[in-house]
């Protein structure tokens, strides 16, 4: 007997609109990696990415960006979670998810844990540019988060799925708002914030965490693959 099509979370379905459609919250849960395709029930929305555990001082910093990008007409909304994307935002059929994780669990299991550094601030835009982000974008650990989209990318194509971005700059969104409002953060505002972060008196920046697992969102499902 064949599995049921499970439905799919009306949070997950409004973030595929059609790009004439009202912008829609879901949660910043996918760090601007958006897709725009119909919707349609059966199709999950599937990422990768490398959680980042981070400390609780790097919240205070996030406040401290945030408010100063007020000064430039620019609000934020603080990240609720972290992470550092690997992947496109791609549209998954539901009987593909099973041999999409195996494929990648595989991929991924020589990979050892590496630590990853990320301290200067920038402005991103998603692929589409409904919403800005400001950013930390990582130093050490880019070689290793290099060579761990590559593998994902590889996943990605065996299912003839969009592949990730070319020379990616790997980074951890703080705050986001939505819209293309990256005008008003380039330039004078983004060295002020640098500046705000370089002064920040606290042992947690520059931000330094240890990648020691990957994981896979689709759906309503997550996925871990621990790192060796």
């Amino acid at each position: 007997m064949p599995l049921p099509r499970l439905p799919v979370p009306d949070s997950v379905l409004n973030m595929f609109r059609d790009q004439e459609e009202e912008f829609t919250d879901d949660n910043t849960k996918h760090g601007g990696r958006v897709r725009n395709f119909p919707h349609e029930r059966g199709n999950w929305a599937t990422y990768v990415y490398l959680p980042c555990k981070i400390q609780e001082g790097v919240l205070e910093l996030v406040e401290l960006l945030v408010s100063h990008c007020r000064r430039y007409t620019v609000s934020l909304t603080a990240m609720e979670e972290f992470h550092i994307s690997l992947s496109q935002c791609v549209v998954l059929r539901y009987h593909w998810i099973n041999p999409l994780i195996q494929s990648l669990k595989e991929r991924i299991a020589p990979f050892n844990r590496f630590f990853c550094t990320a301290s200067q601030v920038k402005a991103y835009t998603n692929q589409y540019k409904t919403r800005t982000f400001v950013g930390l974008e990582v130093s050490c650990g880019h070689s290793q988060l290099l060579d761990l989209a590559s593998e994902v990318d590889k996943v990605m194509e065996e299912f003839d799925l969009p592949t990730f971005y070319k020379n990616p700059s790997f980074h951890i969104s703080l705050a986001w708002c939505a819209g293309d409002l990256s005008d008003r953060l380039e330039g004078q505002c983004l060295q002020e914030l640098q500046g705000i972060a370089d002064g920040f008196e606290d042992s947690a920046f520059p931000l330094r965490f240890q990648g020691d697992q990957i994981g896979c969102k689709s759906g309503n499902k997550f996925f871990s693959f621990p790192l060796k």
